[in-house]
């Protein structure tokens, strides 16, 4: 009886702690890829003056967005006269642990950070808007090794708007795109560095990180190209296998001449490629054939859905995301699985290039500008339940990236209750959980 009382606890204790490891926001777009936390606890309403913000820090400008794992964030950070700056927070206080920078100066249009790190029990992973890949040991917080994708592979001016590439970890492997002129998309040994594969040029250089998509029960990873701006040729969605390179299938009726949103598993083979600049949304599904190749079917193309920076949210066969770019301006917008557009907030309000996650079947959602929004995700209406404004005016000394107004678009983060949210000089945490 006595162990029985011990054993009890010691299960207790190994089911909390899984728990609260199942909450860690480790890479871009969370856990599951998806943008969708396991969290459970949501706060369904607010005080009058908003969330409770835990902490602040100062931060440079930018668009990076942080990563959270046992406790703690990294955010790889920038100053563009000297370079980036890998920086660790500890989740509960917001005390700078450590961080890391190297010498990387240069600006481009909509300057600062613009990437994701990517985390696992050792090491941290980020590539700067130069291309610049590190493998940072946690424990050391020494470089392990570092590579870059674009200059490794021919690259030589950088693209218009800098390198923007979120690392995946799959298995051993680190995989991320080079889009230089001698490669599309790449994989290094995690622990070394070594060059594991290497795909051929997919396509003109774009802003989108590679995605993994379950296809027939096996993981793939998906990656979008440009379209050629003159000539609006070339602009095509592959499928790789993640262990070899090797490219399994192509879909070419795709045109975006700056793509960013990754792509997303819709389930039962089926992919959602979206974009911004009128590209708007395809669905294709891809099947394995007997002789194992793939065939690729497009089951529909919208343009009244899209996204400028981000993939969408899934929630019950729905899908919600923020549509709004130059050309149009149909904020957060909600579509069914087969294409049907179910409502559109337009400019009331006004949802741009914002970040959004869906937990515990609700939608936190800044809105690219000032706000976060609390919302019942519902395909008859958009239904919000609260919002505040937390977030500060852009600042920027750039004048052709003045004229588009407030961008606080990175990614946000979710991990133990709290939000992790940046506008353009701090990066904050929000409580959002009991």
């Amino acid at each position: 009886m006595r162990n029985k009382k011990i054993f009890i606890p010691v299960v207790f204790l190994f089911v909390c702690m899984a728990n609260v490891f199942a909450q860690d926001w480790p890479q871009y777009l969370g856990p599951h890829g998806n943008s969708t936390s396991d969290q459970k606890g949501i706060l369904r309403t607010w005080p009058q003056n908003g969330p409770e913000v835990l902490w602040t820090v100062n931060m440079g400008i930018g668009y990076g967005g942080p990563v959270v794992k046992e406790g703690k964030v990294y955010l790889l950070d920038r100053d563009d006269k000297v370079g980036d700056n890998l920086r660790c927070f500890e989740l509960s206080s917001g005390k700078e642990l450590w961080n890391f920078g190297y010498e990387a100066p240069g600006s481009v249009m909509f300057p600062g950070s613009r990437s994701v790190p990517i985390v696992d029990d050792k090491h941290v992973y980020s590539c700067g808007p130069y291309g610049d890949l590190y493998c940072i040991d946690i424990n050391t917080h020494k470089p392990v090794w570092n590579k870059n994708v674009w200059k490794d592979f021919g690259g030589e001016e950088i693209p218009r708007w800098a390198i923007t590439q979120c690392p995946l970890i799959v298995g051993d492997l680190i995989i991320l795109a080079s889009q230089a002129p001698e490669t599309g998309v790449v994989a290094y040994e995690k622990l070394t560095g070594n060059l594991k594969w290497k795909t051929p040029a997919i396509g003109p250089v774009g802003y989108v990180s590679p995605a993994i998509v379950k296809i027939s029960g096996e993981d793939q990873v998906v990656m979008i190209s440009a379209t050629d701006r003159k000539t609006s040729s070339g602009g095509k969605v592959v499928g790789i296998d993640p262990l070899t390179g090797k490219i399994l299938w192509e879909y070419t009726n795709w045109q975006c001449a700056i793509p960013t949103p990754s792509a997303f598993d819709a389930g039962e083979n089926k992919v959602l490629i979206i974009g911004g600049y009128q590209a708007g949304a395809a669905m294709i599904k891809v099947e394995k054939k007997t002789d194992g190749s793939y065939g690729v079917t497009e089951l529909y193309k919208t343009i009244e859905f899209g996204e400028h920076t981000k993939p969408p949210l899934f929630y019950k066969g729905y899908f919600y995301a923020q549509y709004s770019n130059n050309e149009r301006r149909d904020g957060l917008v909600c579509m069914s699985m087969d294409g049907q557009i179910m409502w559109k907030t337009k400019k009331d309000p006004d949802f741009n290039k914002g970040s959004m996650i869906l937990a515990d079947g609700l939608i936190l959602a800044t809105d690219g500008a000032k706000k976060l929004y609390l919302i019942e995700p519902d395909p008859t209406a958009f239904k919000p339940i609260a919002s505040s404004e937390l977030l500060a005016e852009q600042k920027t000394d750039d004048p052709g990236a003045a004229r588009f107004g407030t961008q606080n678009w990175a990614p946000i983060a979710l991990a133990d209750g709290k939000l992790l949210i940046r506008d353009q000089s701090r990066l904050m945490c929000i409580k959002v959980a009991q």
